[in-house]
């Protein structure tokens, strides 16, 4: 059998049909990775409490199996580290549900950073993406790296935020998928910067698809990677809070972003506050928790237009309730018509965001 690089095997064993974390822990182990699969092509059964048909399915794969995984993964650039690896993050070797093996796109580098980890609903409100997006350039800018999963709403906001930091620190994405399957298709241009300008990770295979099991899988290891877990908003449930379980768990510090009463997307994080979770208010709140001092005088902010005068009167009308055009136009003593045109105003200015008829501030 033609011997191959270590990785390679290290990614055969990960791919094994029927295959879990735990499983992969065992098997990688028993030492060479190599040696392992030849052990396994020669039908021997290494490991004690491995059901009949697992290591039917196991040995079913041959030196094919391993040749395509190999392919897989440098036609998608993919990297592979063991636990055994240099390269694999410092901060997992010491973690008790550490995966095996992992899988990167990028550079691993920017683990060496201070890490924070930022989570959320995908049916985040428009403010709190805001928040989530205006939360990640600042860290990033501190050169702090935003650590999250990729997902709609808080996830992917908090990313977009890291990555508009020209000179800011990269992001982590710890993805449920293989690092090639993009997931949610709209994500694409997101998902390449990450693995352009920082890591794109996984601890499954190229071209594993996104099943439901896999997202809480991959929340441990956003946790275990984590110095901070910031929640923007999640509702009671969810995967959220399967994080700051994970995290509170590892005695990682969990903060939460206030939210209005009776907000679906705020239960959770109100909660948590009601439960003694530290509030973040300001990217201010997070560099504290870390020990860091500001350095550079002032809190990176994204760009947007000054609000003039009514546009600011507006503002002021609004408050941090979800408005209607009629509501806003009573509450600031305006004609309709007006009302409408200033809010158009302060959408293009980044300021309130529509939402099926209904406007809110983007004030943080």
């Amino acid at each position: 059998m033609e011997q191959l690089p270590q990785w390679a095997y290290n990614a055969a064993l990960a791919s094994l049909p029927l295959q879990t974390p735990l499983r992969l822990r065992r098997l990688v182990g028993l030492g060479d990775a190599g040696h392992v699969w030849e052990m396994l092509s020669n039908n021997e059964r290494p490991l004690d409490g491995i059901p009949d048909d697992v290591w039917r399915a196991w040995h079913s794969c041959g030196e094919a199996h391993v040749q395509a995984v190999t392919e897989q993964c440098i036609t998608a650039g993919v990297s592979v580290v063991s636990v055994h690896d240099q390269g694999y993050p410092d901060v997992l070797l010491s973690d008790p549900e550490a995966p095996a093996v992992l899988f990167f796109r990028g550079s691993s580098a920017v683990l060496g950073s201070r890490r924070v980890g930022i989570v959320g609903t995908r049916n985040a409100t428009q403010r709190g993406k805001y928040f989530a997006r205006e939360l990640g350039a600042a860290l990033a800018a501190e050169g702090v790296c935003v650590i999250s999963g990729l997902a709609r709403g808080i996830d992917v906001e908090s990313h977009v935020g890291a990555l508009s930091q020209q000179n800011g620190c990269g992001p982590v994405a710890v993805v449920a998928s293989g690092p090639d399957v993009v997931y949610p298709r709209e994500h694409h241009r997101v998902w390449a910067q990450i693995a352009r300008n920082g890591c794109l990770l996984s601890e499954a295979p190229p071209g594993t698809v996104p099943e439901p099991f896999r997202f809480p899988m991959r929340n441990r290891i956003i946790a275990g990677l984590s110095e901070v877990l910031v929640v923007v908003e999640s509702q009671s449930k969810g995967g959220s809070m399967i994080t700051v379980r994970e995290a509170m768990k590892r005695d990682v510090m969990v903060m939460a972003v206030p939210g209005s009463p009776g907000v679906p997307a705020s239960e959770g994080t109100n909660d948590l506050l009601r439960d003694g979770c530290a509030p973040v208010t300001e990217v201010v709140d997070v560099l504290l928790a870390l020990g860091l001092h500001h350095r550079h005088g002032s809190v990176v902010s994204l760009e947007r237009d000054a609000a003039v005068d009514d546009e600011r009167e507006v503002l002021r009308a609004m408050g941090r309730d979800s408005c209607s055009v009629d509501e806003v136009a009573l509450r600031a003593s305006l004609p309709v018509v007006h009302a409408a045109v200033l809010l158009g105003r302060l959408e293009a200015k980044g300021w309130v965001a529509n939402s099926g008829g209904w406007w809110e501030t983007l004030i943080v």
